[in-house]
């Protein structure tokens, strides 16, 4: 019998597929293989990140495809061609909320829909919905209206800051949810709008442990997911570090929650038989250094030149490519121009898949000087590639990186540190060997796709009860008593 007979999944993010986001793809695409009733919601679906996807380009990809021939060819080879093409049709996007004459004049329109696709529901919807917010449900119903109409039985928000503000989902739609929180929305998310970072954090509920001055738990940040904590079925995190940090913002220790490491298909990323052997750093045979990652602050990228400068200033021949785009592009090649790095940085902008791991191969060394991560899925595929990694210790980074054994573990914010064991490993291609290999192996033990898959299927087992047909029933009757009821 299929996994997940009975059980219907929907994922909500805010774009899918998503180059950057290839462990989202990569997921729904395993959990439909495995015959789950998958589905996502996002608000964007844009046709130039399926290229990568789907294999080349098709009608109405030409200009992006003059842009970028080198990709065209290149997709993400571990779901069949077949099968992506009928997750792109599991994709439903949610109407656009601008301008704001357009979204009410189709308020109406989103209600028919939810109607016809989903009678039952949609009353049950509105009815309790009036009692929590009155005439406001109709703004609710507009926003939720992909998700009403797919009646599932689990919601699962990828990302903490897209589960604020919808957790009246659970009651309305009588479904059960399971929030994500990764790096970004327990680094940032919510603190933007919390001001006088030195003053001294108010008493919520009488119990400030683990708030301190100027903390990120402090004020309007703690109590951010307050209701994420109070009403999700279940919690997921990437590591032991996200799950401190998700106490820290206000989350109860005792709170449902599941640890489940990001991925890594060892088959896809291989180096085959790779060999470090060469002594790098001379004119002959530079130092290859790779990163990857978005183009934003707080990925350290500055650090990471200041630690190339250094090299260069030291007599190391030195070549560092940068993959990756982003807002922080100008100021990153700024910087490259102000150090006097043109002939030794290059930024190869975002690339396939099947095209970074050629630069993987490339590479000696891969360099994450990141001040703030999750856990970096990144750092994990050079690991896969036999890369030795030199990182900072940037939240999730120690626990991906075993430091000493399959690279070097740095403090943030020092250029010299990350200099030093540069150098090191340029010196010592038997080291670089003895890492990559033993980085590889713990990717394969420790970050199986198997393995994180299984895990996600026992949580939306274990939130819904069951995954037999006749539970689904039952929720529906559920359903249905509730609209007659109210």
């Amino acid at each position: 019998m299929p996994e997940g007979c009975g059980v219907r999944v929907v994922l909500v993010v805010q774009s899918f597929p998503k180059l950057s986001e290839t462990f989202i793809f990569r997921k729904v695409s395993a959990l439909l293989e495995r015959g789950w009733d998958v589905y996502v919601v996002c608000s964007e679906s844009e046709a130039v990140e399926w290229v990568y996807f789907l294999g080349g380009v098709h009608r109405g990809d030409a200009e992006y495809a003059e842009g970028n021939s080198q990709n065209k060819n290149h997709s993400v080879p571990s779901a069949s061609r077949r099968l992506i093409i009928s997750l792109r049709s599991r994709v439903h996007k949610v109407w656009p909320h601008t301008p704001h004459w357009c979204a009410g004049l189709l308020v109406p329109v989103a209600l028919i829909h939810c109607l016809a696709k989903n009678p039952v529901g949609t009353i049950c919807y509105l009815r309790l919905g009036w009692r929590l917010v009155g005439i406001g449900v109709l703004k609710k119903l507009y926003t939720d209206r992909p998700i009403i109409c797919l009646k599932p039985d689990v919601v699962h928000f990828e990302f903490g800051a897209l589960a604020v503000g919808r957790m009246h989902l659970k009651e309305l739609l009588q479904c059960r949810i399971v929030v994500s929180f990764r790096g970004y929305d327990l680094n940032f998310a919510g603190l933007e709008s919390s001001v006088g970072w030195t003053k001294t954090p108010p008493e919520v509920d009488g119990d400030t442990k683990g708030i301190h001055r100027g903390d990120a738990g402090y004020a309007e940040g703690y109590l951010y997911y307050r209701e994420i904590w109070e009403k999700a079925d279940c919690l997921h995190l990437l590591g032991e570090d996200l799950w401190r940090r998700a106490q820290a913002r206000g989350c109860p220790p005792a709170k449902h929650h599941v640890l489940i490491p990001p991925a890594i298909d060892t088959e896809q990323f291989n180096p085959g038989n790779r060999i470090h052997d060469a002594v790098a750093g001379t004119l002959a045979r530079p130092l290859r250094i790779l990163s990857v990652g978005r183009l934003e602050w707080k990925k350290g990228y500055e650090f990471a030149l200041r630690a190339v400068q250094m090299l260069v200033a030291r007599g190391i021949s030195v070549e560092y490519r940068i993959v990756g785009a982003g807002a922080y592009f100008e100021a990153l090649a700024f910087a490259r121009h102000q150090m006097g790095l043109e002939k030794n940085v290059v930024f190869e902008g975002p690339l396939s898949p099947l095209v970074l791991i050629e630069k993987m191969k490339w590479a000696d060394v891969f360099l994450h000087a990141a001040v703030s991560e999750g856990f970096c899925n990144a750092v994990m595929e050079a690991q896969s590639m036999k890369l030795p990694v030199v990182s900072s210790d940037a939240d999730g980074l120690g626990e991906n990186v075993a430091d000493g054994k399959s690279g070097y573990v740095v403090p943030r914010r020092n250029p010299e540190a990350l200099a030093g064991r540069l150098e090191h490993l340029a010196r010592n291609p038997a080291l670089r060997q003895r890492m990559g290999e033993a980085g590889r192996v713990r990717v394969k033990r420790e970050f199986n796709p198997m393995s994180q898959l299984a895990a996600f299927e026992g949580v939306y087992r274990g939130v819904f009860g069951a995954i037999h047909p006749r539970d689904r029933k039952t929720t529906k009757a559920r359903r249905r008593e509730v609209s007659l009821s109210v």
